[in-house]
C-alpha cells in the first residue's frame, strides 16, 4: 500500500518550526512493509483540502499532521469533512472530556475550544492523553460516493502525535495493511568519519549483493549507514559492514553517542568530568540528556575565560602565556585539572577558536584541541573545523565523545 504524509501549518513553511514527523512515522510503519512515498507540506487554509484530494489519487494511506487545535487557523478537520462530504457532529463525550481536562488544570473554558469536539460523521476518535486535540481516523471510502484513502488526522506537537501513533494508529494499521514480504533494515552509526570514506570501504561490496538497498545520512560528526533488503541479503551485508568497519561503529540501533558513553561508563562503574571552553557546556548538556547520567557524570566545568581556567582547573598561567589558551599544553592541563578536581576516572577537555573572529595565521578559526585525561596519561588531539559556531561545537563534541568511547571499548 502506498502511504504519504501531509504536514500542515504555515509555521512549517515560514521556518519557525522544524518537521520531525517524517522520520518518526517512517520508522514506525516500516514493520508493515510501508514507506512514506511522498511528503507534502502546506500552509493553513483551503490548500489542505485541495492537496488531500490530490493525494487520494495516488495513495491508499494518508497521514495528516497539525491543524486540530482550537484557534481559527486550525481547520484540518473542517476541510477534510467538507472534502469527503461528511457532516461535523459535536461529540458529547469528547466535549465533556475537554471541559474536565481544562477544569483540572485551572484553565478558563472558552467557546472556541469546543471546536475540538467536532467529529466528521463516521470517523473514529484517536484519544490524546498528552493534549486537548484528539486525532481522527477516517476509513477508506468512508463516504461511498467519494473515492478516498484511509486518512489519519494527527496533532502537530510531537509529544502528542508520537504516543497517539503508537497507541491508536498502529493497531488500526495492523488491521488494514496486508502482511508484508519479510524485509529487514539495519542501521549502523559511525562518528568522526566522513560518508565518502565509509562508502569507499564498503559501498561497492554491499551494492554487489542482490536485493540490498544502501543509503547514507550525514550529520555533523556522524554518519548513518542504512541497509534494507531480504533477510539473507541483509545478513550477508551485515558481515561485510562489521568486518570492514568494525569498532568504528558505535551502535547498530537508535542510540546517540552520548547514550552509548553513559552505558559504557556505568557498566564499568567509571566516572567522567568535563572541562569546556569553546564548547560552552555542550558536552555536559548532551551527557545529562541521557537517563542515568547522574551515575557517571561527576562535574562539568565551563571555563571560558583564561582566569577561570587558572582558578578552577589549575591551569598554569605560564602555559597560557607561552602557548596560548588554544594549545595542546592548555588542553592537557584542563583535562588533568578537571579529573583531579572532580576525582573522576576520566575527563574531557576542549579549547578552540569557534570564530568568526579570533583566528591567526598560526591558529586559524576552526582550530581546536581535545584532551582525554585519565590517571596515568592524557591524550590530546589537534583538529580543524572551519565552520559556523554551532556546527563547530557539535563536531568538537563528537570527537571528544568518540575518543572516550574508543578508550572504553578497547580490549583490556
Amino acid at each position: 500500500m502506498r502511504a504519504v504524509l501531509l504536514n500542515t501549518g504555515t509555521e512549517l513553511l515560514a521556518g519557525d518550526v522544524q518537521d520531525t514527523h517524517l522520520a518518526f512515522i517512517a520508522r514506525e510503519i516500516f514493520g508493515f512493509g510501508l514507506r512514506i512515498e511522498e511528503r507534502r507540506t502546506v500552509g493553513d487554509g483551503a490548500v489542505i483540502g485541495k492537496t488531500l484530494g490530490e493525494l487520494f489519487s495516488r495513495a491508499e494511506i494518508v497521514f495528516v499532521t497539525g491543524g486540530l487545535g482550537p484557534t481559527s487557523d486550525d481547520i484540518t478537520r473542517d476541510v477534510t469533512a467538507e472534502l469527503l462530504g461528511l457532516e461535523l457532529q459535536e461529540n458529547a463525550e469528547l466535549l465533556a472530556s475537554l471541559k474536565g481536562r481544562l477544569k483540572l488544570r485551572g484553565i478558563t473554558w472558552l467557546p472556541s475550544i469546543a471546536r475540538q469536539a467536532q467529529v466528521p460523521a463516521g470517523a473514529q476518535i484517536l484519544p490524546n492523553e498528552n493534549g486537548s486535540a484528539s486525532g481522527l481516523y477516517l476509513k477508506a471510502n468512508i463516504n461511498p460516493g467519494i473515492d478516498s484513502a484511509h486518512v489519519f488526522l494527527l496533532p502537530g506537537p510531537p509529544r502528542e502525535l508520537q504516543p497517539m501513533f503508537r497507541e491508536s494508529v498502529m493497531p488500526i494499521l495492523r488491521l488494514i495493511v496486508k502482511a508484508p514480504d519479510p524485509v529487514e533494515r539495519r542501521f549502523y552509526k559511525i562518528a568522526v568519519i566522513g560518508e565518502s570514506v565509509i562508502e569507499e570501504k564498503v559501498g561497492q561490496k554491499l551494492l554487489a549483493i542482490s536485493g540490498v538497498e544502501l543509503g547514507y545520512c550525514a550529520r555533523p560528526g556522524e554518519v548513518d549507514l542504512r541497509i534494507i533488503g531480504p533477510s539473507g541479503a541483509v545478513e550477508a551485508a551485515d558481515k561485510i559492514v562489521r568486518a570492514d568497519l568494525g569498532d568504528v561503529i558505535f551502535t547498530d540501533g537508535d542510540k546517540t553517542l552520548e547514550e552509548v558513553l553513559v552505558k559504557l561508563l556505568a557498566a564499568k562503574k567509571q566516572t567522567l568530568a568535563t572541562a569546556e571552553s569553546c564548547t560552552g557546556g555542550l558536552l555536559a548538556n548532551r551527557i545529562t540528556n541521557v537517563a542515568g547520567a547522574s551515575a557517571v557524570l561527576l562535574a562539568g566545568y565551563v571555563c571560558y575565560a583564561n582566569e577561570a581556567k587558572v582558578d578552577i582547573l589549575g591551569v598554569d598561567a605560564r602555559s597560557i602565556e607561552r602557548h596560548g589558551a588554544v594549545s595542546e599544553e592548555v588542553a592537557r592541563e584542563m583535562g588533568r585539572g578537571a579529573r583531579k578536581r572532580a576525582r573522576s576516572t576520566y575527563a574531557l577537555a576542549t579549547t578552540g577558536i569557534a570564530g568568526p573572529d579570533g583566528g591567526s595565521e598560526e591558529k586559524p578559526v576552526g582550530t581546536v584541541y581535545v584532551a582525554l585525561a585519565e590517571e596515568n596519561e592524557t591524550d590530546v588531539r589537534k583538529l580543524f573545523f572551519p565552520s559556523d559556531r554551532e556546527t563547530f561545537k557539535q563536531l568538537v563534541a563528537q570527537v571528544a565523545f568518540e575518543m572516550l568511547r574508543r578508550k572504553l571499548s578497547a580490549p583490556a
